[in-house]
């Protein structure tokens, strides 16, 4: 009966909704994007090209590490201890290690894509260090021990390093390590930063070669600057200690913001003290510009340092995180560039001081406004070795809000991570702050392939596995709206293939000739005119078209500036690095407030509406304004309506006064009711629940004229507006089809279906009453037409008791509900978007995306399967140390050696070394250097006899090094004796041609 009566109210003779019942109600988890919770670690493996990002464990979900490869690849991996967050990421050939805030050591196979084991140490973890050719990782201790892990084995070490600066002062019972950094040649030496001071410790010896104390006598300023100590003797604490990438001298930070050189070869003397700003720090009566000035300067902590190598490890660079003065006028990171290393064994004491003191660049690599950068992950080029910093080609700059910036190496230009990283992480580069969809033919998306110039590649590693085939003709792109003012647009898929995996990026602050302070509240995308409109919070209105740009690589002209109340033409302002895709356009100044709504059609119409009441409708093909007018000439605010009204209003409007503006916009091609032809129409929904209804019509001059059609008051602001063909259900849009058919007198019987926060209406455009439905206990926070197949259509919305319901047409019946708060975010329920297809996107966090579906069988999310480790991608040899070294007795110990010396002589041999021994073995066969007899006798081999004949083909190449040796002294003393026969004989002839001038002769 209330199909009959609501049907025969709203003017729709069928029951759209007549093959759908509860039983198809059930929701499929499908798919997550974004950062579930808040980065705290990030790591980078340029062997197997892989990226991991940690998390902290929030109120919106448990810290966990994100693995991305290329493309969408992406897998996640879960801590095994409940509340903890992730504090830092190392990989580690196979493996990756993770640090967490509850001390506990997690270990994860790359190949598998799971937790291996976890160890929980006697105590709390403070440093962590690995290196790719080792199976251990050792780790730093608050009471100043250093531990060690089999990773190969999974268990504990027998191997234990003591308090090493009790040595130093035999006072210190106990002082926490804030640092480890194996040797950067030699594996043998590790470097152990304390809070006291730093340590170099011998593998070999078992024992520590030298300690580091950085005073600042009376009379220096220290790194602070601080007067009132200047009197007094300081040892600021230490906390971080780094090499040189050729070892020969090693860094430490102190908690003054002193960066202190020390030299490791000769005494370990002090080479300089200083910071970012002022040298010799350490010096009393230094003339610093702090000091000089008689004032302190607050200093921020240094967050973290790296002693970066080029290709060539003697051409250094020191990047450094905080150490600036909080009156800096410009943040970021600061990079040091050092040029070539001195040869040391020819450089006096003041040379090397004054190498460190006077840097060959010193520059500061910009970030946001405001943005405080607390960590940062370099990419290097090939190798991780040098501690993962030899020949980095960009950075990830991690910021205490949590967000990324990606950055060039070492010029600092910022990077998109469109199509360089994966689409997640633009979820926090910088964070995103709505969404919006849009559907689009699959021939059209797979041609909206934007060519823009880029670096290498980052992220290469990984490999897809087959998804099942594309569901739908039709792909649902998102656009995704950014902190900064970005907007990108990409395929979302529905858990199928996606074709066209590629991420079209609009840069809205150039188009709208700003630098920053951007703030986009609205976007619309036409697909299939590839249009896209963005409204911003300071009143402008861009449009942007798919395009080429003629100026591609070179910095566009100056452009004129912005039109108050008109059209200004922005085609000149675009990004020198776009060769094709979307191009700013044209650009409406309002100047009525921020955008509030906006709606691009596809048939060359963009309406917008703006915070103090004015609608402006503008035509692309001129482009021209064909209206522009406020809801005060309409008839003014709408007042009354009742509690409910009140309440709706006061629950779901923006956070401005009372004016009246509009807050949903929607093009249509239907009949109006008492006419008998189809035109093209615009449905403005407002904060007061008025619903105007406008015609676009042709004129005599071959534009267009748009016409005031009439309005309907409902009883709260509109939160949706639908429009529907009420003879099959179908979207009654605007499409250039439709508009075409129109000359032929094509008629579209169609209704519109309005959603407010308390009730939906169902009418005939543009004042009929309808029918409609109220909700009594919540209120609506968003909501759309959904079909199931070809069985029907429903009404979809998400309410604020954390429920999904759907109601029939017209009948307005509810066909089914179901709980979405265990997945979703209930808060951010009016962020939600809900596709035709009967998706909802909405935000389980901040910064993460839920991808659900109401037409499912209930399934749970399940995470991806992609492929993360390549065997075939092989760790290069890792660097050794110099002939000079070597010549002059440096014990090295090799990788093999370490296995003993921390392993003890009772551990077998690990699976990377019987895989290393197989290999070698093969590469003998393969060169046929072996026989039957000896294959035979190498397959018996034991692990002892194989390290004892290692040692011995170790001794024949120092036997034969020091044979080259002695023939090149012998081969150098002839040459020299050579020289000074030929000397005297030329001094000789020299001596008889003067004495023959002299005679004459």
């Amino acid at each position: 009966m209330a199909h009959l009566l609501r049907g025969k109210q709203s003017g729709i003779q069928h029951d759209l909704s007549a093959g759908l019942d509860g039983s198809l109600f059930k929701i499929d988890d499908i798919a997550r994007y974004g950062i579930n919770s808040q980065t705290s670690a990030l790591a980078y493996d340029p062997v197997q090209s892989l990226l991991a990002i940690g998390t902290k464990s929030s109120q919106f979900g448990p810290g966990q590490i994100y693995v991305f490869g290329r493309n969408r690849i992406q897998v996640v991996l879960q801590l095994p201890v409940t509340g903890a967050s992730v504090k830092e990421l190392q990989f580690c050939a196979d493996k990756l290690i993770a640090l967490d805030t509850k001390h506990d050591v997690s270990i994860f196979s790359l190949e598998l894509k799971r937790l291996i084991t976890s160890y929980s140490p006697p105590g709390v973890v403070t440093a962590l260090c690995t290196d790719p050719m080792l199976d251990y990782a050792f780790l730093g201790m608050q009471t100043g021990e250093v531990l060690a892990y089999d990773l190969d084995r999974e268990h504990a070490a027998p191997f234990r390093i003591p308090l090493l600066w009790q040595e130093m002062d035999p006072r210190a019972r106990v002082s926490p390590i804030v640092s480890l950094q194996l040797h950067p040649r030699d594996v043998g030496q590790l470097l152990i930063g304390y809070t006291h001071g730093a340590a170099i410790y011998s593998f070999k010896a078992n024992k520590s070669l030298r300690c580091f104390l950085y005073e600042v006598p009376r009379g220096a300023p220290g790194g602070d600057g601080d007067p009132a100590a200047a009197h007094t003797v300081r040892r600021p604490r230490l906390v971080q200690a780094v090499w040189h990438p050729t070892g020969t001298f090693i860094m430490t930070g102190h908690e003054d913001s002193s960066i202190v050189f020390w030299d490791t070869v000769k005494d370990g003397r002090m080479l300089m003290a200083r910071t970012l700003t002022d040298t010799n720090v350490a010096t009393p009566g230094a003339n610093t510009s702090s000091a000089m000035g008689g004032s302190m300067a607050v200093k921020e902590p240094l967050f973290k340092m790296a002693w970066c190598a080029n290709k060539d490890p003697e051409d250094t660079a020191i990047l450094i995180a905080g150490g600036s003065s909080t009156q800096s006028p410009q943040k970021g990171l600061c990079l040091l560039e050092m040029g070539r290393t001195p040869v040391y064994q020819t450089s006096r004491w003041e040379d090397l001081a004054t190498y460190l003191e006077n840097p060959k660049r010193q520059r500061i690599l910009p970030t946001p406004p405001g943005a405080e950068v607390i960590g940062f992950c370099l990419i290097p080029r090939e190798t991780p070795h040098f501690n993962n910093a030899h020949d980095p080609i960009a950075l990830i700059a991690l910021m205490a809000s949590g967000e990324i910036l990606t950055l060039t190496f070492p010029s600092g230009i910022p990077v998109s991570p469109t199509n360089q990283l994966h689409v997640s992480v633009s979820f926090v580069s910088p964070f995103v702050r709505g969404i919006r969809s849009a559907q689009i033919g699959r021939e059209k998306w797979l041609g909206l392939q934007e060519r823009r110039s880029r670096g290498p590649a980052i992220l290469k590693g990984g490999a897809e596995l087959p998804r099942s085939t594309r569901r739908y003709e039709r792909r649902m792109v998102v656009q995704t709206i950014h902190a900064d003012g970005t907007v990108r647009i990409w395929d979302l898929g529905y858990g199928d293939e996606i074709e066209n995996d590629k991420i079209l990026q609009v840069d809205v602050a150039r188009a709208v000739g700003l630098s920053d302070g951007v703030d986009v509240t609205q976007t619309s995308f036409a697909g299939e005119s590839s249009e896209l409109a963005v409204g911003l919070a300071s009143g402008e209105l861009i449009v942007f078209r798919w395009g080429v740009n003629r100026n591609a690589g070179r910095d566009p002209p100056p452009s004129r500036p912005n039109q108050p109340g008109a059209l200004t033409s922005v085609t000149d302002r675009i990004e020198p690095s776009l060769s094709e895709g979307l191009i700013p356009l044209t650009l409406l100044d309002q100047r009525d407030g921020p955008v509030r709504a906006v709606c691009m059609s596809e048939i060359g119409f963009v309406a917008a509406g703006f915070e103090g009441g004015s609608i402006a409708v503008i035509d692309l093909r001129g482009p021209a304004i064909i209206y522009n007018t406020s809801l005060q000439e309409l008839g003014g605010n709408q007042k009354g309506g009742g509690l409910r009204k009140r309440m709706g209003s006061i629950t779901a409007s923006s956070p401005s006064s009372g004016q009246e503006h509009v807050t949903f916009m929607q093009f249509s091609i239907m009949t109006l009711e008492g006419e008998n032809y189809s035109s093209i129409l615009l449905h403005v929904g407002t904060s007061t629940g008025r619903l105007a209804t406008f015609k676009i019509l042709p004129d005599s001059s071959g534009r267009f004229t748009v016409q005031y059609a009439g309005a309907v008051s409902l009883d709260s602001r509109l939160i949706h507006i639908a429009p529907i063909n009420t003879d099959d259900g179908s979207p009654a849009s605007a499409t250039q089809i439709t508009m075409a058919a129109l000359r032929s007198g094509h008629r579209v019987n169609g209704a519109l279906v309005a959603v407010t926060p308390s009730s939906i209406h169902i009418f005939k455009p543009a004042s009929a009453k309808g029918a409609h439905k109220s909700f009594d206990n919540y209120f609506c926070d968003a909501a759309a037409i959904v079909r199931y197949q070809d069985r029907g259509h429903a009404i979809l919305g998400l309410f604020g008791d954390g429920t999904a319901r759907a109601y029939a047409i017209p009948s307005i019946k509810e066909i089914a509900s179901t709980k979405i708060n265990d997945i979703l975010d209930v808060r951010r329920l009016g962020d939600a978007v809900i596709t035709p297809t009967g998706n909802i996107l909405g935000f389980t966090s901040p910064s993460e995306l839920a991808v659900l579906n109401v037409w499912g069988a209930g399934n749970t999310f399940v995470r991806s399967q992609d492929k993360l480790f390549n065997p075939e991608a092989l760790i290069p040899p890792r660097p050794t140390i110099s002939n000079v070294q070597w010549i002059t007795g440096t014990q090295y110990v090799t990788p093999a050696d370490m296995d003993v010396l921390i392993g003890g002589p009772t551990r077998p041999p690990s699976k990377r070394m019987i895989d290393q021994q197989r290999a070698d073995e093969a590469q003998r066969k393969l060169a046929g250097r072996s026989g039957a007899t000896g294959a035979t006798m190498q397959q018996d081999e034991g692990y002892w006899a194989y390290m004892q004949r290692q040692v011995q083909e170790r001794t024949e190449r120092l036997g034969f090094a020091g044979e080259g040796i002695d023939n090149l002294e012998e081969t150098s003393q002839n040459w020299l004796e050579d020289v000074n026969k030929f000397v005297n004989r030329q001094k000789r002839n020299a001596a008889g041609s003067i004495i023959k001038a002299k005679f004459g002769l």
